[in-house]
């Protein structure tokens, strides 16, 4: 039985360390609000750290699943941070979305202490964590990915090796801007059907088994028509992730004028109160007829 730490219990986080948990491994969790690690051990086997470093000790593989850069960097490298008590071979799997900078700064701290470094974000969003079919893409070591990828595996229905520290994060940034547009399109399709007296639903169907057709259709399009947006990935932490793409864009000379657009789209989201939206809100600028 392999030891298990897992630190950040959020809608991603929380059923991850649950399959962790129910699949045989020995896991000990710790979230800056205990509550959460309470209600946690309630649904699944388990023990609660009271730090970061208390969680890491003696754990052959140690992950994360928090905020941003800052709150990554404290809960590996703070007073009480995971670095203060990593075992030498153990690996450090980071499935956060953050800075590929921030990513590398982390593997090099970890390579001083012996150990080894993932950055491995996440696409899929919460069914995705609760049903255990995430795509996960990671950097690093390919002798750590190769030693992490039965334990990832135990939530991931896609798990690919981008190549160095950092392309992980890159590669979740290209998915990032692929689904901004993509929303921002299908919103834009949605709104001209109503306008145009289409029975939306009906043109749903027409144009979804085509080449129109997609994932947030899928799972989207009926939730969009209804104006549901109380779920799903939350505006705010969408606008989190553009801002490290269009960063990431500066430095590499790469031209996001779509990503831009979209992302001012959402601010108007936060506008109108949308902050935990589910970024399909995107809908909700735009006139329609119906909804």
């Amino acid at each position: 039985m392999k030891n298990i730490a897992f630190v950040g219990l959020g809608v991603m986080g929380g059923p991850i360390a649950g399959h962790l948990a129910k699949g045989g491994y020995s896991v000990k969790v710790f979230n800056r609000t205990t509550s959460r690690a309470i209600d946690w051990l309630k649904k699944y086997p388990g023990e609660i750290g009271s730090t970061p470093a208390d969680v890491a000790r003696d754990a052959e593989f140690i992950f994360c699943c928090v905020g941003g850069d800052e709150d990554l960097r404290e809960v590996v490298t703070g007073e009480y941070g995971i670095v203060n008590e990593m075992s030498s071979g153990s690996i450090l799997v980071d499935h956060s979305t953050v800075s590929a900078n921030i990513s590398k700064e982390l593997a090099s701290i970890c390579a001083k202490s012996g150990s080894g470094f993932l950055d491995a974000p996440l696409s899929g969003g919460q069914k995705g964590a609760e049903d255990g079919e995430l795509s996960i893409m990671c950097g690093g070591q390919l002798m750590h990915f190769e030693k992490a990828k039965p334990v990832i595996s135990s939530y991931a229905k896609k798990l690919v090796h981008m190549g160095k520290v950092g392309n992980g994060q890159l590669t979740k940034m290209v998915n990032q801007i692929c689904i901004a547009g993509l929303l921002q399109g299908l919103a834009e399709g949605l709104a001209f059907a109503s306008n145009a007296d289409l029975n939306v639903l009906q043109a749903l169907e027409a144009i979804g088994s085509g080449a129109a057709g997609s994932w947030q259709m899928h799972n989207r399009g009926c939730t969009m028509i209804d104006d549901s947006f109380e779920f799903g990935f939350a505006v705010d932490w969408m606008r989190k992730d553009l801002a490290i793409c269009l960063q990431e864009a500066e430095t590499n000379g790469s031209e996001l004028a779509v990503t831009s657009l979209v992302d001012r789209f959402y601010s108007e989201i936060q506008n109108m109160g949308g902050n935990r939206w589910d970024t399909s809100s995107l809908v909700r600028r735009l006139p329609r007829k119906h909804g």
